[in-house]
């Protein structure tokens, strides 16, 4: 699984600042003065053994600092994982979470649930093969249906792959074959 959780952070990619931003689950193993994490409370502090959901750039931070234990989100519950079990294909992803698998690669190597890479790399797989399966044989009236319940990634890959069988399929149908390169139909200057 760590080959497919590769990817680095990037500081200016919007995308990783909207998966950084998703909310998860994390229990207090300190108290921590001076932390609005309610604006409703009385005080300004999280209490020992409190448990509150954070954004996940916080919840990372605090974890580095050994003050919180980082639980999994609801998008990676076990009714989740069922589902994927028995039909990973057709499980609406994009509503548990827009970037599931990045988000679940990032958490991945911070929560004590070690089945968290197989469900991601077993989803990926199975879902991977459907889409390229819906690029080469559905109609854009199904896809655009089937679109509505891919995650980002997945929605990224689907466009990629359905660019590449466009070309594909103008360059069979009698596209140009051949491309003059137009460094080829310049003259050498005269040297001398």
């Amino acid at each position: 699984m760590s080959e497919i959780c590769q990817r680095k952070s990037k500081y200016y990619d919007i995308d990783d600042i909207l998966v950084e931003e998703e909310y998860v689950p994390v229990l207090f193993h300190k108290t921590a003065n001076g932390v609005t994490i309610d604006p409703s409370a009385e005080t300004n502090c999280a209490e020992q053994g409190s448990k509150v959901e954070v954004p996940f750039w916080l919840a990372h931070e605090l974890q580095l600092r050994q003050a919180v234990s980082i639980n999994l989100p609801a998008c990676f519950d076990q009714k989740t994982r069922l589902q994927v079990q028995a039909d990973a294909a057709y499980v609406d992803l994009r509503s548990r979470c827009p970037y599931f698998y990045e988000f679940g690669c990032k958490l991945e190597p911070l929560v004590t649930d070690r089945t968290l890479g197989i469900l991601l790399s077993t989803a990926f797989k199975i879902r991977y093969k459907e889409a390229l399966t819906k690029v080469y044989t559905a109609a854009h009236i199904t896809a655009s249906k089937y679109l509505s319940f891919l995650t980002k990634e997945e929605t990224n890959l689907y466009e990629a792959a359905h660019l590449s069988s466009t070309a594909f399929k103008k360059w069979k149908t009698g596209g140009r074959r051949l491309e003059r390169a137009s460094i080829l139909g310049r003259k050498r200057k005269d040297s001398n």
